[in-house]
């Protein structure tokens, strides 16, 4: 069975990545074409050098989870794990994007105007 071959560590990389995808593909511009991104976690395997995505926040939590509301406006949301103000972004994504040509940015969250 996987988790005889699997640490339990592996399997929330594994885990954490599905839903990484799933979300990423739940926010696809309308009339682009679609990528196949769909990936088992059990088929996952770990880049050159992959490591954990989350270096500072709760570390000690077995997952980080965050409920909000928001009644107007918006919100933009860290999706880097690098902000100061985790949950919320504070831009330092930019800064990472510079150091290594990725392309990351925030979740940004509107209540839909009447």
């Amino acid at each position: 069975p996987l988790s005889d071959r699997v640490s339990t560590t592996t399997a929330m990389k594994y885990v954490a990545t599905a839903l990484f995808l799933s979300q990423a593909t739940a926010f696809t511009i309308v009339g682009a074409p679609r990528l196949q991104t769909r990936l088992a976690a059990a088929e996952y395997e770990a880049m050159d050098g992959e490591g954990k995505i989350n270096l500072k926040i709760d570390l000690d939590s077995p997952k980080v989870a965050t409920m909000d509301d928001i009644e107007k406006g918006k919100k933009v949301y860290c999706r880097c794990w690098l902000s100061g103000t985790f949950p919320l972004c504070d831009g330092t994504h930019q800064k990472h994007n510079d150091a290594t040509g990725d392309n990351v940015g925030p979740l940004i969250v509107s209540v839909k105007k009447e």
